[in-house]
């Protein structure tokens, strides 16, 4: 299920809008869905921002139960694919330690981050459910959907830095050339193990590496790999 694992947690990676599910204390446990946009942590969390004033919060501090699904905004809605993630969410007890990161993939949150009453929520993911198309439905464990052990969320924040400052061009080049979008105002957004996300004149693209990447090392070769390949194809 290795395969799946990695395939499913691509998905979500690439559609960071969902719909939350939780039980509702109002309603005696009723389920309640309501628009979540979210981020996965280096440790493929879902991790959302909400208001202490908000009805799904108020669910999941009387109930962490919850599930998420990400799902394309598709003409074909059962067509296209679609990933449920199913755990329990806790409140994190340090605002800023994902703040800066969250703002980076949702910077329209920022006015709602300097907030009282907003705090970050993780779920602890104990269930996938993974459909990618007709007759592609399948149960996936969560240790499969978990990115492997890596440094990354150490290094992030210096490979960011430095592909912003001294690659630009190559970041434009993987939009054209893995997007097909000639972009002016480019930076590279995050990078965890499975690829990276690019901010391409407001709008956020999606690029997967080849194979998993454990470590700054592995991610520049990943890079200079793309690099290449782009290079070839001009």
């Amino acid at each position: 299920m290795h395969d799946l694992g990695l395939e499913a947690r691509q998905f979500v990676r690439a559609h960071p809008n969902g719909v939350l599910s939780t039980l509702s204390k109002r309603l005696g446990g009723m389920p309640f869905g309501s628009i979540a946009p979210f981020m996965l942590d280096h440790q493929g969390r879902p991790v959302i921002l909400i208001s202490t004033l908000a009805e799904h919060t108020k669910n999941l501090d009387a109930d962490p139960r919850a599930s998420i699904i990400a799902h394309p905004c598709a003409d074909d809605a059962q067509a296209a694919g679609r990933v449920t993630l199913v755990g329990r969410a806790s409140r994190l007890a340090d605002k800023d330690a994902p703040g800066s990161r969250y703002l980076r993939y949702l910077p329209e949150a920022d006015g709602y981050f300097g907030m009282h009453d907003f705090f970050f929520y993780r779920i602890e993911v104990e269930a996938v459910r993974f459909i990618g198309g007709f007759g592609k439905i399948h149960w996936i464990a969560p240790a499969d959907f978990a990115p492997p052990a890596n440094s990354l969320e150490q290094a992030e924040p210096g490979i960011l830095a430095h592909m912003n400052a001294d690659h630009v061009h190559n970041l434009r080049a993987y939009c054209a050339h893995l997007h097909g979008v000639q972009a002016q105002e480019v930076s590279m957004v995050g990078v965890d193990t499975d690829g990276f996300d690019l901010r391409a004149d407001g709008r956020l693209l999606r690029i997967d590496f080849a194979a998993p990447v454990h470590n700054a090392g592995e991610v520049r070769e990943a890079l200079v790999a793309l690099a290449q390949q782009c290079r070839e194809q001009a």
